[in-house]
């Protein structure tokens, strides 16, 4: 089967009919919450009890801020598909929903985030799916924006399925040249036997001074 994001736009490809059928699979939500476990696990909170303010880029119908609600934090939801924050909100999900496009920077205040995470969504970024829309800028107003709202010493954990390294190092490239540092986590097969991938790719960007830098 297709990638999504070479079939339509996500606005247009998550319509109602996707968005509830994606929501409700089984799978999907499995696979779902053991991504963000992991992307929560790599954004290396401190452990003391406090919670945090995070931020879900391309939250979807909230499957996602499921686990960082779980794990105690307060978040922002933000998605570019109307039908799939509808399914959110009928889920009543804990967190705050914005309806936005990544590719045109995240509208958030400086420093206020304590991180980020974000699922299968930033690929989206590298296709044009409209006259108006050049991968090369939509990539800098995202790093630029998210950089930005982070605060001092938080990190961002993006999983990413690129469709090829070059995608993958055009991404880290804008991401370095915002600020950034850090770089790509690899997780093989043997750790999700249930995902149909030969490897999942996190990048693990850091602002500030760091604790430590993968």
């Amino acid at each position: 089967m297709s990638r999504p994001e070479v079939q339509a736009p996500p606005e247009i490809f998550y319509n109602d009919v996707e968005a509830r059928k994606y929501t409700s699979s089984s799978r999907i939500i499995e696979i779902q919450a053991k991504l963000s476990e992991r992307a929560l696990e790599l954004l290396a909170l401190p452990d003391d009890g406090v919670p945090r303010l995070l931020l879900d880029i391309g939250c979807g119908s909230g499957l996602s801020g499921e686990t960082l609600s779980e794990n105690g934090h307060q978040w922002i939801g933000l998605d570019i598909s109307e039908s799939m924050l509808d399914v959110a909100l009928e889920r009543e999900v804990e967190g705050d929903l914005i309806l936005g496009d990544m590719g045109q920077g995240l509208g958030m205040r400086n420093g206020v985030i304590d991180g980020a995470i974000s699922i299968s969504a930033v690929q989206w970024l590298c296709n044009a799916d409209k006259s108006c829309h050049e991968p090369r800028l939509r990539l800098k107003a995202f790093f630029g924006s998210l950089y930005r709202c982070l605060a001092r010493g938080a990190r961002a954990v993006l999983q990413v399925y690129p469709e090829s390294l070059a995608q993958r190092e055009l991404i880290l490239g804008f991401a370095m040249r915002a600020g950034f540092a850090g770089g790509v986590v690899v997780d093989y097969p043997h750790r999700y036997a249930e995902f149909n991938t030969e490897m999942l790719i996190m990048l693990v960007l850091v602002i500030g001074n760091p604790r430590y830098v993968v």
